[in-house]
């Protein structure tokens, strides 16, 4: 066992997803020390088992969740500005169908969805006439009318490692694959006890503050780490996803209401399919063994069914991922019903006069949309308990770009066209990919590189030993799986063969 000696960090943080890297990454740039600890890959979990959309969340205004709203739709411009290359606008077409929700209601809340978050330079919402349009071609002809409104896409796995990316940058440690087995309060610090999980060696750390973002686990955290009652209103929900071949030709997004009042989406997808979801379902299982059920994939089947003319089978699906998202306190009866808006619950004990010991801080919930301020709200609790900070202020991260981010929004093409002329040896689809994962950073994956054998080996799909060499430098990357599931989606496209050598390789770098 090690103890590392120092100065404590200011804070530590268990959970390398979404809301733990943000957190991260704005505390560190204020000044504060952070080191950032996950038992397994960063966005490994429920972070990278989103629908992939930087949304207000249309359907929150049902349940008058006005201000997550707001807070989502004012999000989507700033993340769209701060990372242009992972994050890009999409349009969404959404069907009318009698005898579901009425079209004065879907009129009205897109009417407050355009105006709610100050919307700048996406488009508005427009009425569609779906008989005579290329957008209504592949849906059945019973739907005649329609809507069209904005949302973003999101990488969410690369929104979390570049976020990840930027914060150790900074300065902070970032530690995947690192467990915590123990965090105990000494006087005025914390003690984590900390387990390399590939080799297997202990270590000790002091922090000032501990932050719980451990996702769908933070109960567990609480009570197996912590060794606290853990709370016993934390609602677990399975959200799942099926991907299938491409189902229509055109760039758009549908968004369909089932005949159960949920709502789900069928988005274009790594350019040859078609993701299809999410289900809503209380989850009571492993969190480590998280997968969709046969019945989650019969009904997203069977809902695309009743909207496009071409059924969709079970047999159709190539690959589906399920994630968990820990919501607090709420009693809704339907799990599509539940709040999707974040708590942070702060453990601060006092006597009145001072605190008696270390602050801790549980995330609960949470959207990737708003994962940025939910870190502002996160370091609003801490600071009183933290030094004087002497970096950046509060809403820094709202200005500076994500690492490759720093070109202009409307640049992606010219940046294609740069690194394309730059590197006129790389196929045209491979350079697009590319600049899509990477943006300006591209160029540093790409520097030196004078011909294809600088690439060295060609695992398949564009992806070469050279890429392998920049993930597990600069984006954490170990294994197989983190590259072609969670660096990117060339799992799709590689032979089990050729993912079985990429594994390989990552085992030796």
């Amino acid at each position: 066992m090690l103890s590392e000696s120092g100065p404590p960090f200011d804070i530590a943080i268990i959970g390398g997803g979404i809301n733990g890297v943000g957190i991260a990454r704005d505390a560190i740039g204020r000044g504060w020390s952070v080191h950032l600890c996950d038992k397994g890959d960063l966005g490994g979990g429920t972070s990278s088992a989103s629908t992939k959309l930087v949304h207000g969340g249309l359907r929150y205004l049902e349940y008058y969740e006005f201000r997550l709203v707001h807070e989502a739709l004012a999000e989507r411009e700033v993340l769209w500005r701060v990372a242009p290359h992972i994050i890009w606008p999409l349009r969404f077409v959404l069907p009318y169908q009698r005898g579901l929700r009425p079209a004065w209601m879907l009129r009205l809340g897109l009417f407050i969805y355009d105006h709610l978050g100050g919307r700048k330079r996406l488009p508005p919402t427009s009425v569609l006439d779906l008989r005579d349009n290329p957008l209504g071609a592949p849906l059945q002809p019973r739907f005649r009318r329609g809507f069209e409104y904005s949302d973003c896409w999101v990488e969410d796995a690369r929104l979390v490692v570049l976020t990840a990316r930027d914060a150790a940058t900074r300065g902070a440690v970032i530690a995947p694959r690192t467990r915590c087995l123990a965090a105990v309060r000494e006087q005025t610090l914390w003690r984590l006890t900390l387990r390399d999980e590939v080799t297997g060696a202990e270590r000790d750390i002091r922090a000032r503050t501990l932050v719980n973002a451990a996702g769908p686990w933070v109960a567990q955290v609480i009570g197996d780490v912590l060794q606290e009652r853990a709370p016993a209103d934390v609602r677990l929900i399975q959200g799942s996803h099926i991907v299938v071949p491409r189902l229509y030709d055109h760039d758009r997004c549908y968004l369909f209401q089932g005949a159960d009042g949920r709502i789900f989406f069928a988005i274009p997808y790594e350019t040859d399919f078609t993701l299809i979801g999410t289900t809503d379902l209380d989850f009571t299982g492993d969190l480590d063994r998280v997968g969709i059920s046969a019945d989650e994939i019969d009904y997203l089947c069977r809902g695309a069914s009743q909207y496009f003319r071409a059924p969709v089978s079970p047999s159709q699906v190539v690959w589906s991922y399920s994630g968990v998202r820990p919501l607090y306190g709420d009693r809704a009866t339907r799990a599509q019903d539940a709040t999707r808006d974040y708590v942070l619950k702060l453990d601060a004990p006092t006597d009145g006069i001072g605190t008696l010991a270390p602050t801790a801080l549980h995330v609960f919930g949470g959207k990737i949309t708003t994962y940025r301020r939910l870190a502002e709200a996160a370091l609003a609790q801490l600071t009183p308990h933290l030094p004087v900070s002497h970096g950046n202020p509060a809403g820094w991260t709202a200005k500076r770009s994500l690492p490759g981010g720093d070109f202009p929004i409307d640049g992606f093409e010219a940046l294609v066209g740069n690194v394309a002329r730059r590197f006129p040896f790389l196929p045209a689809a491979t350079v697009r990919r590319l600049v899509r994962a990477y943006g300006t950073r591209a160029n540093v994956l790409l520097d030196g590189v004078r011909g294809p054998d600088d690439l060295g080996r060609d695992f398949g799909a564009g992806l070469s030993e050279r890429e392998l060499h920049y993930l597990a430098q600069y984006e954490f990357a170990r294994t197989g799986e983190d590259v072609l599931w969670r660096r990117s989606k060339l799992g799709l496209r590689l032979t089990p063969a050729q993912a079985e050598a990429v594994g390989a390789a990552m085992a030796t770098l």
